[in-house]
């Protein structure tokens, strides 16, 4: 395999659905700041935050993603946040953000958030091309796309799929997966050839 390459599909609007949200990484202590039109929010049962802000005044997000933080189209980005237990937070809901490119919904970096004292703390982050995470009852799953010289962005040759849990003060890793896909899938085998009908 050539390495990793563009991931998009497991997000929803400019990504197509996933699995819920997914981390890794070592839990961080830098507060982020909670941004004040997220707080705002009463509609739902959970406080929502604004991943945006977020994102933007987290020091553990690099340059390079934070270049690629602007909005698709007028306001809408491609970002998808989810709201879970990973952390056995009392204080809030843990969340975790996916950021993707606009063109072809490529994961950039993906990011776990803990509330901390009225702020959320960057406790997981993970900036790889084609990463997606998830909350699955309580645990944190990162999947990152896997591809082949030539592979299309629709059309992975694989996947890793990683488990992590929170240990209290991190999230450390619990199991760890490869599935590969058939080259069948999305017409990457040639066809067989057939013979020209006989003209007798």
């Amino acid at each position: 395999m050539a390495g990793l390459a563009a991931f998009g599909l497991l997000a929803v609007g400019c990504s197509t659905g996933g699995m819920g949200t997914r981390d890794e990484g070592p839990a961080r202590t830098d507060p982020v700041a909670q941004s004040p039109s997220a707080a705002a929010t009463s509609a739902s049962p959970w406080k929502k935050v604004d991943p945006v802000a977020l994102l933007k005044s987290d020091p553990k997000v690099s340059k390079r993603v934070k270049a690629e933080l602007r909005p698709c189209t007028a306001d809408a980005y491609a970002i998808d946040t989810s709201y879970g237990s990973l952390t056995d937070n009392a204080e809030a809901p843990d969340v975790v953000v996916n950021l993707m490119s606009c063109g072809d919904a490529v994961g950039i970096g993906t990011y776990v958030y803990r509330a901390t004292g009225g702020t959320y703390e960057n406790v997981f982050a993970k900036e790889e091309p084609a990463v997606y995470a998830t909350i699955d009852r309580g645990d944190l799953i990162v999947t990152q796309q896997v591809y082949a010289e030539g592979d299309p962005v629709t059309y992975p040759s694989g996947e890793i799929v990683t488990t992590y849990r929170w240990s209290g003060t991190r999230f450390t890793e619990r199991d760890r997966l490869q599935n590969e896909y058939s080259r069948v899938v999305g017409g990457e085998e040639d066809p067989p050839a057939t013979s020209a009908p006989s003209e007798d």
